[in-house]
């Protein structure tokens, strides 16, 4: 089935929806795993992001969703202007982050006070993206819904304890997938919900003494 957006496309600053759109979003998503604008970014640009990124602003985008703007916001024309007067150090490389990754990939680290994390994003044209890594675990992210991200000990019954808190605010989980490198080790969790979740829900699960790190994502599909 061809949708809308197939056609006439999202509404962005130009001048491509998989270079601009997708790559701010992937910027956005990134942006929630330190919680605001980081201080130090890495972003390494592969295939297509590589070869015709700068081009097509593909930079640019990057940079704005880590400030925080949307794919709409006129600011991205400047954001790398305005990221160095906002204090965020940027380093962008042209790399192979993988012989069978997406040719609109991209890994972005970030550190932000103690908070360290990265991530491998696609775009995959249309503005659409998928996150098929973070910190090192396979998942899948497209940013259609609020999410979740969480490593915790792989011990009997947190989800289920998870699942309670979430259900005590009344939000409403869409899908939930666990990955873990091995049995008894950590366990990283994607929980997409139909409520944006408030500080409260993110604390209460990060006070869990079995959980090690969680953050929220906020909801940037299209």
């Amino acid at each position: 089935m061809v949708s809308l957006l197939d056609i006439i496309g999202p509404v962005m600053v130009g001048p491509s929806s998989s270079h601009t759109a997708g790559a701010c979003r992937i910027g956005l998503l990134a942006r929630g795993l330190v919680g605001g604008t980081a201080e130090r970014a890495h972003v390494e640009l592969h295939g297509s992001f590589a070869r015709t990124g700068e081009g097509h602003g593909t930079d640019k985008a990057i940079a704005g969703g880590l400030l925080g703007f949307r794919p709409d916001d006129e600011r991205i024309r400047t954001a790398l202007d305005i990221a160095e007067k906002e204090g965020l150090a940027y380093v962008f490389e042209k790399t192979t982050i993988a012989e069978d990754a997406h040719p609109n990939t991209v890994r972005i680290t970030l550190e932000r006070g103690h908070r360290k994390h990265s991530l491998i994003g696609e775009s995959l044209g249309a503005g659409r993206i998928r996150i098929v890594n973070i910190d090192g675990y396979p998942v899948e992210v497209n940013g259609n819904h609020h999410t979740i991200v969480l490593v915790a000990e792989d011990v009997k019954g947190s989800i289920a304890r998870i699942a309670g808190l979430l259900a005590d605010a009344d939000i409403n989980i869409a899908t939930l997938r666990l990955t873990r490198k091995a049995r008894g080790g950590d366990a990283f969790m994607v929980i997409e919900v139909d409520e944006a979740p408030g500080e409260s829900v993110r604390d209460s699960i990060r006070a869990l003494t079995w959980v090690r790190w969680t953050h929220r994502l906020d909801k940037v599909g299209v």
